[in-house]
């Protein structure tokens, strides 16, 4: 009777430990974020949206003026960016750009009103 409970408690042990790591190592897919998404968020972190035809007037008027922040990959922000635009890589997830959003505005201090960040 003990071989049994004990191989019973074996079993579960080695389900529930299979069972997490799947769950956990599983690859999962980031939802696709929309404009709706987008304008949600800038509103609830206090950002305005501006247009690319405005932006570029704005670079074209005064680039030095700017705080470009270009939120893309570290790989992706050396294969291009904007003259003047630095690097604050995020995940393109909620999840992460959630996590990141109080380091965000550290990384930003001051300069948070006259930030342009895209992604």
């Amino acid at each position: 009777m003990q071989n049994k409970k004990t191989a019973f408690i074996a079993l579960v042990a080695i389900l529930l430990t299979v069972g997490a790591l799947w769950l956990t190592n599983r690859a999962v897919t980031p939802r696709q974020a929309t404009w709706d998404d987008v304008l949600a968020e800038a509103k609830a972190g206090g950002y305005k949206i501006i247009t690319t035809e405005e932006l570029s007037a704005r670079y074209q008027k005064d680039a030095g003026g700017l705080l470009l922040v270009d939120t893309r990959q570290e790989w992706e922000y050396r294969t291009g960016h904007l003259q003047g635009a630095v690097n604050f890589p995020m995940e393109p997830t909620a999840w992460s750009r959630w996590r990141k959003a109080q380091a965000l505005e550290i990384f930003l201090g001051p300069d948070k009103e006259r930030a342009i960040i895209f992604y």
